[in-house]
């Protein structure tokens, strides 16, 4: 039988409410409120761009004492009258009470949900762009027009620094269910103010005609559906092995509060393994997506997901059986729109554990006894959809005590035109007068480190041969490690080298283990990525994270953000750059490791209309934080000798 359910699981055990779970909906609704009673900010024209927990300070979660402490909400508004961001913070015991209200200067808070569907409307009802439509295209229903808010970016123009602008993509479809992305309107581009909601001009470039494709990936209109898929039920009988309560969780041996911005979307807290700690914050701090097409149409193009778009606010809700398959615990995201009316994502959150395969196994030949260990590991995901891309984001704890995070990218392409029997040298041709532009995606995770306590050690490690000539290398296989103590911010920066296999360990060097060395885990990098685009890229001026793969920062909570606070329209890089330029020292301090890693995505035909996940990540695994393997008292399963299980 299939056991595909929510899971409501509880755990008297567990403490209560933990001061880092997400706001409640009356705490976002106390917030609106406070802001509205206590303020003068709040008018028609001002937009909620995002209400969220203002994080209780790391000294009193680590050290929790009989203190009473008050939750409090930080509230990002914009007015779009005044072209005015603020800043302020909501005391949410009692009635509340705003503590402060700032006024942000120069700067473009992220776009709204609201304002990414207005900005549509904003098109469709603009005359001007009906009438060009009508003219180069002989479209005639502009309701068959898809509109998709892009950022507008910095590229030096005065607008771009006083306006706040989106330079949206359009597409047609060829009826209300068809794939409008196969049929780009590459000629025409509008220029949306979002202060104004207006049109204030459409730039019209190369008058390709429009392809034409008629290719759909919905079920209802495949037309042709494999039918050698048979049914494969994930079984629980006695029910799943985590445990929770609220946003706490506990299982095999860990523990964790899952959060939630509507800014990064899934965060993890204060993660410890058999009461030891890990790691206290763990998320994805920003994104870009640049592509590498010089022409007009396409030059632009480089999202900044999590700054400019907000991926806790473009978060799906999930299905049960579809984008979780087995013993499930949902959690749902709470926020609100940016009129400041309460806003529930149901099933935000995916909680569920499972099998993959072999954690460890050994036979001894002479006494005929294998022992072999199934891995099981805990699931924690979400997927945010941002216009025509999906994200799917995907933290993985094992019994082993090691942490695994992935991206999977899926969804549409974002495609271009080009002449008949044209090819484009920056994309590649995926149907007749249809190309995809090459690009990269770039993320960037800010993860607090807490090894055993929060002053930590950051080492390079160097795998290097030893001389060829040396007289005891006469086999010539020598090599060993080098270890490099990372003393300050300016010296930690650094990127990859296959060449010298090199690592990342962070170590607690007040606590030793058997041996009598410091305790410790070690960054394990995946697939990753250096940016094409010249460092004199007008986007690459605003997303200097991409200039390393890691980064090593003292703790400081205002440094939040690999692209700083507010990236959208951003003028000059505010984040890792301008944090690390102060060279602090980084040696049995508070640290926070920043890594990031990207995909180089020269898209194929079948990537298209629908694209297969591609997957990146990396690994944070203990090195030397145990004696000895910590799975090695997982208890044997039991073997199966049902015909049904082991027939030939």
């Amino acid at each position: 039988m299939s056991t595909d359910k929510v899971e409501n699981t509880n755990s008297s055990s567990m403490q209560s409410r933990h001061l880092l779970e997400p706001l409640s909906l009356a705490e976002i609704e106390r917030a609106v409120d406070v802001l509205k009673k206590q303020s003068n900010k709040i008018t028609p024209t001002t937009r909620f761009v995002s209400v969220t927990l203002h994080e209780t300070p790391k000294e009193k979660i680590l050290n929790p004492s009989n203190e009473i402490i008050g939750r409090e909400a930080d509230v990002v508004l914009f007015d779009n009258g005044t072209n005015s961001c603020y800043e302020a913070r909501i005391l949410l015991e009692n009635e509340g009470q705003l503590i402060s209200l700032e006024h942000i200067p120069n700067v473009q808070a992220t776009m709204t949900v609201d304002e990414q569907v207005e900005c549509e409307q904003a098109v469709l009802r603009s005359v001007q762009f009906q009438e060009l439509i009508r003219e180069h295209y002989g479209i005639d229903d502009v309701n068959r027009v898809m509109v998709d808010i892009w950022s507008s970016g910095y590229f030096g123009q005065e607008e771009e620094r006083t306006r706040r602008l989106a330079r949206p993509l359009c597409f047609v479809r060829a009826d209300p269910t068809d794939n409008g992305y196969t049929h780009p309107i590459e000629g025409l581009r509008p220029v949306v103010d979002l202060n104004l909601m207006e049109v204030i001009r459409i730039e019209i470039y190369n008058h390709y005609p429009i392809p034409y494709v008629d290719c759909n990936y919905t079920s209802d209109r495949v037309t042709k559906l494999r039918n050698d898929i048979r049914p494969l039920d994930i079984v629980q009988p006695e029910g799943p092995s985590f445990q929770v309560n609220g946003y706490q969780v506990s299982w095999q041996k860990w523990s964790f509060v899952i959060g939630f911005t509507m800014r990064q979307g899934l965060v993890l807290h204060h993660l410890t393994y058999d009461n030891r700690s890990v790691l206290y914050r763990a998320a994805l701090s920003e994104m870009v997506v640049p592509y590498g097409d010089p022409a007009e149409q396409q030059a632009r193009k480089n999202a900044f997901d999590c700054g400019e778009y907000g991926l806790g606010c473009c978060t799906n809700s999930l299905e049960l059986g579809c984008d979780c398959l087995g013993h499930i615990k949902y959690f749902d995201a709470n926020m609100c729109t940016s009129r400041g009316e309460l806003l529930v994502i149901k099933n935000a959150i995916c909680l569920h554990e499972e099998d993959v395969g072999i954690l460890w196994k050994h036979t001894d030949r002479r006494l005929n006894n294998p022992e072999v260990r199934r891995s099981r590991r805990l699931v924690i995901s979400s997927i945010a959809t941002i216009e025509n891309y999906e994200y799917g984001f995907y933290w993985y704890l094992y019994q082993d005590a090691s942490i695994q995070f992935e991206v999977k990218m899926t969804g549409i392409l974002s495609l271009g035109a080009v002449p008949p029997e044209k090819k484009s040298m920056y994309g590649s041709l995926i149907a007749p007068q249809l190309f995809a532009p090459y690009h990269q995606h770039f993320f960037n995770m800010r993860l607090d480190l807490a090894i055993d306590g929060i002053n930590n050690t950051a080492y390079m490690i160097d795998v290097e041969a030893d001389p060829d000539d040396a007289d005891y290398n006469q086999f010539h296989n020598a090599f060993h490690i080098k270890k490099i103590r990372l003393e300050t911010e300016k010296q930690a920066r650094n990127n990859l080298c296959l060449e010298k296999s090199r690592s990342w360990k962070f170590e607690n060097s007040s606590v030793r283990n058997g041996i009598g060395e410091a305790t410790g885990y070690k960054l394990h990098p995946g697939e990753n990525a250096i940016p094409f685009s010249s460092s004199k890229a007008w986007w690459r001026r605003r997303a200097s994270f991409v200039d390393y793969h890691v980064w090593v920062t003292p703790f400081d909570e205002k440094e939040m953000f690999g692209s700083g606070n507010y990236p959208n329209q951003s003028q000059s890089d505010t984040g890792l750059l301008h944090y690390t330029e102060q060279d602090r020292a980084i040696v049995d301090k508070d640290i926070v490791l920043w890594y990031t890693f990207g995909v180089t995505h020269i898209p194929r035909q079948e990537d298209f209309p629908v694209m297969p996940v591609v997957i990146a990540g990396f690994s944070l695994k203990p090195s030397g934080f145990f004696d000895i393997n910590p799975s090695s008292d997982i208890p044997k399963a039991i073997k199966k000798t049902t015909k049904e299980c082991c027939e030939n």
